[in-house]
């Protein structure tokens, strides 16, 4: 094993470590080093890092922005104890993924995906979707979070929702309002009437009685938008299930500043409930609304006439 086999079994190990999947760096980055190993090289040189990146020669340029920037994490770690590495520069490959608009729902949005959902058939399914996207609302749970739930994670007397295992391996705990333990509770007895055989510990199931499956749920969701009405609004900001998230968090937001809350001190919380990994990732959601920077803005502006 060479010194940089050795570099990058330790680097995959701290970061998983942390809760880091790196699904994708774990089967990019030993060809990388495959590649400089062959090439007699001892250390990342933006050269090499950049000629492994466009391969193969008839891939898309996206696809060579994602391996260097997977080669960029790795070297920038190797850095702090090999000076000889070299970090490649970001704006070194055009193409890098760009995150989509937010597609924020108002409640009359909500109100028609609840409306489209209980049009569909039998009427498990359209209980069951009506459940999963009202649950999203109300919390900002993460899709994957929210299928992964068991009956067993819903503490009634409590009020609180157990999410194990979220992104970056969190366990978290979420209150509910009174009104959504019940609603959660009126689903519970709905689904035992209509599959009363069915035997999986799945919080939200299918029609044949087992969990649901993140690709069946988006296209069903996809159907039931098309059913709404809901459109486009501009080419990279579509409706999208993931978008429930991004608007429980703007009207948390939206929501404090209107009451005067003090940000600095709810946004850490918000970002604690969200099963955020650094509070930096919640500050994203400012930007995600004209309503939030003008709300800013004003504050700021309110601010400055106090001092003065």
């Amino acid at each position: 094993m060479s010194r940089l086999d050795q570099a990058v079994d330790d680097y995959l190990t701290v970061r998983r470590a942390m809760g880091f999947k790196l699904a994708l760096a774990g089967r990019l980055l030993p060809q990388f080093v495959d590649y400089l190993n062959q090439a007699g090289a001892t250390s990342i040189t933006v050269e090499h890092a950049l000629a492994w990146a466009r391969l193969p020669i008839n891939s898309t340029v996206g696809w060579w922005a994602q391996r260097l920037s997977v080669v960029r994490g790795f070297a920038t770690w190797l850095a702090a104890t090999d000076p000889a590495t070299e970090i490649p520069p970001r704006d070194l490959l055009p193409g890098r993924a760009r995150r989509a608009t937010p597609y924020l729902y108002s409640p009359e949005d909500i109100a028609a995906l609840l409306a489209a959902a209980s049009l569909l058939r039998p009427k498990l399914r359209a209980a069951t979707y009506q459940t999963l996207i009202s649950l999203l609302s109300v919390t900002g749970m993460r899709i994957g979070e929210a299928i992964a739930l068991d009956r067993a994670d819903l503490d009634v007397r409590h009020g609180v929702l157990l999410v194990r295992l979220g992104k970056f391996g969190k366990t978290r705990q979420l209150p509910l309002h009174h009104s959504s333990v019940a609603a959660l509770q009126d689903h519970l007895r709905m689904r035992d009437r209509l599959r009363p055989d069915a035997d999986s510990p799945a919080l939200l199931i299918n029609t044949r009685g087992v969990r649901l499956a993140y690709g069946v749920v988006g296209h069903t969701f996809r159907q039931i938008t098309q059913q709404a009405g809901l459109t486009p609004r501009t080419p990279s900001c579509r409706p999208r299930l993931h978008d429930l998230r991004h608007s429980f968090a703007v009207d948390t937001i939206l929501d404090s500043y209107r009451a005067g809350t003090d940000m600095h001190q709810m946004l850490p919380r918000l970002s604690t409930y969200l099963g955020h990994a650094n509070p930096d990732h919640t500050y994203w959601y400012l930007s995600a609304a004209p309503e939030l920077l003008a709300l800013a803005g004003q504050r700021l502006e309110d601010h400055l006439e106090g001092r003065s």
